[in-house]
């Protein structure tokens, strides 16, 4: 985590297979960098800097390439256990239940409606092809459904009245 620069690189991820937790690389098997939202950023220095004194107190550095949430016993959280702290979250904010992974989904469609570039979204997600982000991720909501049939009739109004 970079907070200097704002970016965070993904370079593992962690299953559960078979009962126990490991480690292995990313699907694509290199490091991806996310840019933070500076919305982010205070939180993320608070919590870093939480982690920087509590290794202090154990008479140990932290590593840049520490994990950035982890168990009290310093280990990678488990999986299930990020998704029920979501469910909890997602519950008391009184939002219906989704899977922490389908809030990817409502990404990348909210900088799809807002006009941001499929590629970057694509990158942003970490997808090797645009098909992917595109035909998966993306659900056009009805609002821009409409706007593009208002655009569409825009321009060729435009056409007609030139004839």
């Amino acid at each position: 985590m970079d907070l200097e620069h704002r970016v965070l690189r993904i370079s593992k991820q962690v299953q559960r297979v078979g009962g126990e937790l490991y480690e292995d690389t990313t699907k694509s098997g290199r490091a991806r960098p996310v840019p933070l939202p500076l919305i982010c950023l205070a939180a993320l220095r608070w919590h870093r800097m939480r982690q920087t004194e509590a290794a202090r107190l154990k008479g140990e550095e932290l590593s840049p390439s520490s994990y950035v949430f982890t168990t009290r016993t310093d280990r990678p959280i488990d999986p299930q256990n990020i998704n029920r702290s979501f469910f909890r979250i997602t519950a008391a904010a009184g939002l219906r239940r989704i899977r922490l992974h389908d809030a990817r989904y409502g990404c990348a469609t909210l900088l799809t409606a807002a006009g941001i570039a499929p590629r970057f979204v694509m990158e942003l997600l970490g997808h090797s092809q645009l098909s992917i982000t595109m035909g998966v991720y993306t659900h056009v909501t009805s609002d821009t459904q409409r706007e593009a049939i208002s655009h569409t009739d825009r321009l060729l109004r435009r056409r007609v009245d030139r004839k």
